[in-house]
């Protein structure tokens, strides 16, 4: 087996320092690069191939375990954690272990040898609507089934979202990073920091407007080359 493309997510810099050591000390591993949260992970997922994952737990913005859920076919996943009441959940997605800080390299080896004994190959990040054409969102304390098909844009409004389909409108609370994070890439667009519209809305644009189902969203200056790159 060729060498152990991993990743470590991790957003405290002395427990990534620490990992990112004992990676160097092992021959059969290679670290491609090093995320402080799950939604810059997910990005660099959908455009690129790894064997082996370092998962924290208790991440900002979207949870180790909730972005663990939202991969369709994971790599092999190594928890670092210091909570051991996650365990049971960690199982049941199919980690390769968990590790609970501190720990040290002997136990981090025998962990790591797990995955070079498997022989994981090396999996994407696959879009939800190769799986699923909807999601659930919390709304008014009760999840509301949102068919990607019905969705116009997102606007974000401060720590919420609003989403416009085509039959109703919705507030969650989450950020427009998490929300488009669970959204399929070939089918919604950031094009604005504020905004994410279903490309297959799109009515007509211009370089400072796009016209979604008889709406108009603005085009912010950083994200104008989005609608030419479709």
């Amino acid at each position: 087996m060729s060498n152990i493309r991993c990743i470590i997510i991790e957003d405290e810099p002395l427990a990534v320092k620490v990992l990112a050591d004992y990676v160097a000390q092992v021959p059969f591993l290679d670290l491609q690069k090093t995320f402080k949260d799950a939604i810059l992970a997910a990005d660099y997922l959908r455009d690129n191939s790894v064997d082996l994952m370092f998962l924290d737990i208790h991440l900002p913005r979207l949870k180790g375990m909730a972005f663990l859920k939202m991969l369709i076919h994971p790599p092999a996943v190594i928890i670092t954690t210091a909570y051991h009441q996650y365990a049971v959940d960690g199982f049941n997605l199919n980690v390769t272990d968990y590790l609970l800080k501190p720990f040290d390299f002997e136990r981090f080896l025998m962990a790591v040898t797990k995955v070079k004994t498997t022989g994981n190959e090396p999996q994407k990040l696959v879009e939800s609507s190769e799986s699923k054409d909807y999601l659930f969102l919390n709304v008014d304390r009760r999840k509301v089934k949102i068919q990607f098909s019905d969705v116009v844009y997102i606007e974000s409004q401060r720590e919420y979202i609003k989403i416009f389909t085509t039959k109703n409108e919705y507030i969650s609370k989450m950020s427009t990073h998490e929300i488009e994070a669970l959204l399929p890439a070939n089918l919604f667009k950031r094009i604005h920091r504020s905004f994410i519209i279903s490309t297959n809305k799109i009515e007509s644009y211009n370089a400072e407007m796009v016209e979604v189902h008889g709406k108009s969203v603005p085009i912010g200056r950083a994200y104008r080359d989005v609608l030419e790159n479709l």
